[in-house]
């Protein structure tokens, strides 16, 4: 359960559409005309029947309307850029707002058919290479595919210098489509922690989520399995295959709901696993956690307007459709997903999973609060238990002050340098 892309109504909606003999950018800016002139029909009508029963206009309305709700007047865009993998081409186009920037994605096939929709907080500037003198390389890694049919993702092995073999980590994302440096906004959690342990030597792999490298495998039914657990177990076993890695000491992070998977994905890596890292991981029902979320943000000028407490009703009802109905979606993702996530009990899989565990938990954040922090502390007791609480840092992790807010993660910031240590530490006295 992550952060911004998954819970400020900027879900993946997967669309397919009438096939227009047009360049990707002029497709992905019609799309956008008819949203912002409020022509949800027309848009519909873009849409296969298929996708037309997932994404109606109501729905798509819901979602487009939610944005100014949360981000202030839209105020323009930016230029639109292309790049093609895998027969995919992904327009991305900047939205400007009055309280931040977030970024439209749109995916087109060879067809010129729209097959993913993805509204996210825009990306900082690329990261630059490690330095010449820096105590590891970057290299290009592949996970392998998990399953029949399904591609191989791309990533990143940050690999200490030297000598091995090096202990190693595995990082796991949070909710939505996520890349393999988790950005958020204007940060890069994923690769300060891989830069930062790197450089303490320990090799860490981050990898593109499938939903982000991948989004049109995700039409229809799917699981949370097909969303994480596999590629993570996958990226696991991987590593700990690759030269230079102690097989023997290969370690995952989960972050947000990769934490709360972490014990399931420790499950499914056939005995790999040397230990566990959970940083802000939730506990409780995770729908109970997304309403919390929600009116949470919706209060933080003290009161909720009319819009807001109908956009909080619309949630609820649309919470309670699809913990009854595995058809119902709630932001593009199955009923069925939702049920099987709430299902997980992420504390008896981490105790079932007999590994030593690392907890560590921020007290400026807003998403994952103290009630997970406190139901981690009481589910799991004994020696293989460590629990680090940073009373100053958010949810990525980052120094925050003030009220806790989404436009936190607008703000350039770095992974905390003493949460870092903390994690090399652990690991170096397995």
């Amino acid at each position: 359960m992550n952060t911004v892309t998954a819970w400020i109504a900027a879900a993946m909606l997967t669309l397919s559409g009438s096939a227009f003999a047009a360049e990707p950018e002029a497709l992905a800016t019609r799309l956008l005309d008819q949203l912002d002139a409020g022509q949800y029909a027309q848009a519909e009508a873009m849409f296969s029947a298929q996708m037309k029963a997932v994404v109606p206009a109501d729905k798509l309305r819901a979602v487009w309307e939610s944005l100014p709700a949360q981000m202030g007047a839209a105020t323009g865009r930016g230029d639109a850029r292309t790049s093609e993998a895998d027969g995919v081409r992904i327009v991305v186009i900047p939205l400007q707002y009055a309280n931040g920037a977030l970024q439209a994605r749109v995916a087109l096939d060879s067809d010129d058919r729209i097959t993913g929709f993805l509204v996210q907080p825009a990306g900082p500037p690329a990261a630059a290479a490690p330095a010449a003198d820096a105590a590891f390389i970057e290299q290009d890694f592949q996970v392998p595919a998990s399953a029949a049919g399904k591609a191989a993702l791309p990533g990143t092995l940050a690999l200490p210098k030297g000598k091995g073999p090096f202990p190693a980590l595995v990082l796991v994302h949070g909710s939505g489509p996520q890349d393999r440096d988790e950005t958020i906004g204007s940060n890069r959690p994923f690769l300060d922690i891989a830069r930062g342990l790197a450089a303490q030597g320990i090799a860490v792999l981050r990898y593109e989520k499938r939903t982000h490298a991948r989004p049109q495998e995700f039409q229809g039914a799917f699981t949370v399995d097909d969303e994480t657990t596999n590629d993570a177990a996958a990226a696991v076993q991987a590593l700990a295959a690759t030269p230079g890695i102690d097989p023997q000491q290969v370690y995952l992070l989960g972050h947000s709901q990769g934490g709360l998977l972490a014990g399931r994905i420790a499950r499914a890596t056939d005995g790999k696993l040397a230990g566990l890292i959970l940083l802000a991981a939730p506990v409780r029902p995770i729908l109970d956690i997304l309403a919390e979320q929600n009116r949470y943000l919706a209060n933080l000028d003290g009161s909720v307007s009319t819009d807001e407490q109908a956009q909080l009703d619309a949630l609820d009802a649309a919470i309670a459709q699809v913990r009854r109905d595995p058809d119902a979606t709630l932001m593009n993702l199955p009923g069925r997903f939702w049920q099987q996530l709430e299902q997980v009990d992420p504390v008896a899989d981490v105790r079932a999973s007999g590994l030593p565990v690392l907890l560590l938990q921020g007290g400026q954040d807003f998403q994952v609060v103290d009630a997970e922090w406190q139901l981690w502390r009481k589910g799991l007791q004994g020696e293989r238990y460590r629990f680090h609480h940073y009373p100053a840092l958010n949810h990525l992790a980052i120094r925050a002050s003030g009220k806790p807010a989404l436009q936190d993660y607008q703000q350039p910031g770095h992974v905390d340098a003493g949460l870092i240590n903390d994690i090399a530490r652990w690991i170096h006295t397995r």
